[in-house]
Parts: structure tokens; C-alpha cells; sequence
């Protein structure tokens, strides 16, 4: 039996790949900063565990507790929507402790055995934003571009040790947690600057409408990490959803 270790799984994505894997006969390490089991079945294939990815002894204390690791998820992430003039720079700064330092200090938390094991699989969750240079995402964008090129030279780096390396794109997600949460920054943060009031706006609108068309579902994504993790011809680069797929097509 295989075991998998997924960061993020309290809600969204992280969730229903747990749930996945788990359908698929896996053992699930799932790990969250705040742990609650209500959302995921009970099984005794099934860990849940505290996890930080910005606090190294929450890092160490979680990967000790799960054993050998068959394949690393790297799903936890921070969303953040506002101009660059708007971003302060410790918000910037906390996005990418997480989308970014929070990956790399997972990878090289499980590396070791990995190497020593000479095989295993590590999937990184980066965002199909990085198709189009969508406005209001830079910071955003930038935290996730810094994933995908780690992702790629690390690739290549570690398949002599029969490591794979794979990044997910999740396209748009009609609603998710994260995108709340983003929103709930800008308001939190207060809101646009005024100069760019009036284009958020229209931005903003544009983004709704976009989202009454194909979008994205978990499942898509849990979908595509289970096949980043499972076939060894995946893509390095692999879009996940309706939406995501179009635009890798540059449709």
C-alpha cells in the first residue's frame, strides 16, 4: 500500500484529492494547519495530521509521524488579488512563505528518503493564471511562476534518483475557500487603491462573467495530481479543468 502526503486538505482541492487517493486504495496523509476531521470520511487508511508549511518543526513533526513516502502533494496556497501598488510588502511576503519557501521546504523535508529509496513522486499545485497575464494576480502569479521553475529544473535534477517532479495547474474555481479568502485580504487590507478603483471593478466583473462559463471543479483537479502521481509519461506541466486546458491551447 502506497502512501501519499497532502498538504491543504481542510477544504477545496486538498480535500477531494485526500478523498480520491483514498478511493483508489491508498494511504492519506492529510494535513492541515487546523486539524478537522468532519470533512473526510473515516478509514483507517486515513492520518490527519497538523501541518504549517512555514514552520519548520511543524514540517519535521508531520513527516516524521507518517512513515515513508510514496508521493509528496504540495496543495496548501494563498490566494491574494490587488494591483502591485496595492500589495504590501508583508502580505507579499506571507504569500510566498507559503506558495513558494512552504514547497521547497516540504521537498527537501522528504527528499532525503526519496533519494535514499531511489524512487518517489513529489506534485506541486501551481495555477493556470500563468497561461494569460491576468491582471489584479500578479503578486499571485509571481509566487506560483517561482513554483513552476523550481518545479522543472528540480526534474531534471532528480530523475537520476528516480524521483518525478510535477506541477498541477488548476484552472478557475467558481467558488473555493481560496478565492474567498483572497477577496476577504483586499477588503481586509483596505480594499483597491483608489487610482485603480474603477478598473478592479471592471476587472472583477469580467472575472465573474468568465466564471458562468467552463470552469474548474475539484475533482478535475484531484483527477489530474492522481495522474501527476501515478503515470510516469504525465507532462511535467499538466492543466487541470475545462478552462485550464483551453488555455494551455491558447484558446
Amino acid at each position: 500500500m502506497k502512501t501519499v502526503l497532502i498538504t491543504g486538505c481542510s477544504t477545496g482541492f486538498g480535500r477531494d484529492t485526500a478523498i480520491h487517493f483514498l478511493n483508489q486504495g491508498w494511504r492519506v496523509i492529510a494535513t492541515m494547519r487546523n486539524v478537522d476531521t468532519s470533512t473526510l470520511p473515516a478509514s483507517d487508511r486515513l492520518h490527519v495530521l497538523p501541518l504549517d508549511v512555514t514552520d519548520a518543526a511543524s514540517i519535521a513533526a508531520a513527516v516524521a509521524q507518517a512513515g515513508p513516502i510514496d508521493v509528496l502533494v504540495n496543495n496548501a496556497g494563498i490566494g491574494w488579488l490587488n494591483a502591485v501598488e496595492g500589495s504590501p510588502l508583508d502580505t507579499v511576503r506571507a504569500l510566498f512563505e507559503t506558495n513558494f519557501f512552504g514547497t521547497i521546504a516540504m521537498m527537501q523535508a522528504v527528499l532525503p528518503a526519496m533519494r535514499e529509496r531511489r524512487s518517489g513522486v513529489i506534485v506541486n499545485v501551481s495555477s493556470s493564471s500563468l497561461y494569460k497575464p491576468l491582471p489584479l494576480l500578479s503578486v499571485y502569479r509571481a509566487s506560483k511562476a517561482a513554483m513552476n521553475a523550481l518545479t522543472e529544473s528540480a526534474a531534471h535534477e532528480l530523475a537520476p534518483f528516480g524521483i518525478r517532479v510535477r506541477v498541477v495547474m488548476p484552472g478557475m474555481a467558481p467558488s473555493t475557500s481560496f478565492s474567498d479568502t483572497a477577496r476577504s485580504q483586499v477588503m481586509g487590507s483596505g480594499g483597491f487603491p483608489d487610482a485603480y478603483a474603477d478598473y478592479a471593478q471592471q476587472t472583477l466583473a469580467m472575472m465573474m462573467e468568465a466564471a458562468n462559463g467552463p470552469v474548474t471543479v475539484a475533482q478535475d483537479v484531484a483527477d489530474a495530481i492522481y495522474r501527476a502521481a501515478t503515470d510516469p509519461d504525465c507532462p511535467e506541466l499538466l492543466p487541470a479543468g475545462a478552462d485550464a486546458i483551453a488555455w494551455a491551447r491558447g484558446e
